[in-house]
């Protein structure tokens, strides 16, 4: 059985992040790829090998709709053709390179990774907040590139009692997990839903939302198979009603929505492997409060990104003891909050075995 699951799209880069004058190197899968826009503005992404001597290809050139080779100048097109191969008038027999389906959406670049006509657009998260006006956006650029497996990093943003200890400076309390967790499953989504009531806000609620008083806080976190993750979060003054597992739509803020007294941000997450034990972690996060503020963006995105590096920081550790006794691997143990990680692990697993 395979490591990962191919029939996918994985977020390869941010959409500025490739220009028609600037092509990107990326590993996804394992698999190095580069990426380049035509002069229509369309992605394409290739094997980053020239099909003669291997360069390559992202050590080449964009010369208008062609990929050009920096060794001997051969030329592609965005499929991968080799077009032209200078000095001579045939191209060789098979002079070709693998291409994969491209789609921008939401501000990413995204890639199938697998069979090209099972390539499917209705399989990307849903996150049209990332395109909403009414919503402050901003992305995590640059992305983190994080020395651990991909599931990792799923399992720690469906646990999100370890705010408690390792964001107790930033976006965690001590209180969260004394509050119980509902989980629910569809065929290829996990959800988790946490209420933590009449709670002592976060060093970030008091600072950004200017809450003093206890609030009534929720945590609300989707992931899709096989690495995209929305966590939804927010707060109202305390004594808001709501129950455990009642969806924050009840509760929740939104822009020129019901109880001004809140606040509420989206942090969206795309968590896509490089090799078995490296990882792109793209995230961007959405708010409904100070839109127009472009200090709000600067103070929170800084914030935000220092509670990530936090997770960076715990992830590399993690995964560098797993490294340490690969050679006598060592059994770890499940506690309750870890039910929301575990469905989504059984849910790639499953999916990997069905393209074997």
């Amino acid at each position: 059985m395979g490591m990962f699951l191919k029939n996918a799209w994985y977020a390869a880069a941010w959409d500025h992040e490739v220009t028609t004058d600037k092509l990107l190197a990326r590993t996804i899968l394992n698999e190095p790829l580069v990426l380049f826009r035509d002069t229509s503005g369309r992605i394409a992404a290739l094997e980053d090998r020239c099909c003669h001597r291997h360069l390559p290809l992202s050590k080449g050139k964009v010369i208008g709709d062609i990929l050009q080779c920096g060794y001997h100048g051969l030329e592609f097109d965005t499929l991968g053709v080799c077009v032209r191969v200078p000095g001579q008038t045939r191209v060789p027999p098979g002079s070709r390179i693998r291409s994969w389906p491209v789609l921008e959406r939401f501000q990413f670049i995204w890639v199938w990774m697998g069979d090209a006509d099972k390539a499917d657009e209705s399989l990307l998260p849903n996150w049209q907040v990332m395109e909403d006006s009414e919503w402050a956006v901003v992305k995590g650029d640059p992305p983190f590139r994080i020395p651990c497996h991909y599931e990792l990093f799923n399992d720690n943003l469906l646990d999100l009692s370890h705010l408690a200890y390792v964001h107790i400076n930033n976006i965690g309390t001590s209180t969260v997990p004394d509050f119980p967790i509902v989980t629910t499953k569809t065929e290829n989504t996990v959800r988790m839903i946490r209420w933590i009531m009449d709670s002592p806000p976060a060093p970030l609620y008091a600072r950004f939302g200017g809450f003093v008083d206890n609030i009534d806080r929720w945590q609300y976190a989707e992931a899709m198979v096989p690495s995209y993750n929305t966590v939804r979060v927010g707060c109202l003054p305390a004594g808001c009603g709501a129950q455990p597992g009642d969806h924050p739509d009840d509760f929740a803020v939104v822009s020129g929505g019901r109880d001004a007294q809140g606040f509420e941000f989206y942090n969206l997450n795309a968590i896509t492997p490089e090799t078995e034990n490296t990882t792109w972690y793209f995230y961007a996060h959405s708010r409904n409060f100070a839109q127009d503020d472009p200090n709000m963006d600067e103070e929170f995105s800084r914030e935000l990104r220092g509670a990530f590096q936090e997770d960076v920081d715990i992830l590399a550790a993690q995964q560098m003891n797993m490294d340490r006794h690969a050679h006598n691997p060592k059994e770890w143990i499940d506690i309750k909050v870890d039910g929301p990680g575990l469905a989504l692990r059984r849910m790639v697993a499953d999916a990997i075995a069905s393209e074997s």
